[in-house]
């Protein structure tokens, strides 16, 4: 039987997991990388969250219910395993590796 969590990661904290929901972090990760750009300077997390939002399924994300934390969530997790990568400076952009 497939578990319905997944153990993410944040890059602030190594070695330290936390287990989300499954089909929401797997619905926000594929909603997030194709909106990605693949190199520096990337893409404002403000941007990256209004380009992704007409793409979630609105039977987990109703009306974008709750889509900030779980696109933070999803964004680190995604840092710390090396998959996308935040350009230097601020505001913070993110962009594919």
């Amino acid at each position: 039987m497939r578990d319905d969590k997944i153990e993410v990661e944040n890059p602030s904290t190594p070695g330290r997991t936390q287990r989300l929901d499954r089909a929401k972090y797997e619905a926000m990760r594929k909603a997030l990388l194709p909106v990605l750009p693949e190199a520096p300077p990337g893409i404002k997390v403000a941007e990256v969250k209004a380009a992704l939002l007409p793409h979630l399924d609105q039977n987990l994300f109703p009306g974008g219910a709750k889509a900030g934390w779980w696109l933070k969530a999803v964004q680190l997790d995604l840092e710390a395993k090396g998959i996308i990568t935040r350009a230097a400076g601020s505001p913070v952009r993110l962009y594919r590796t």
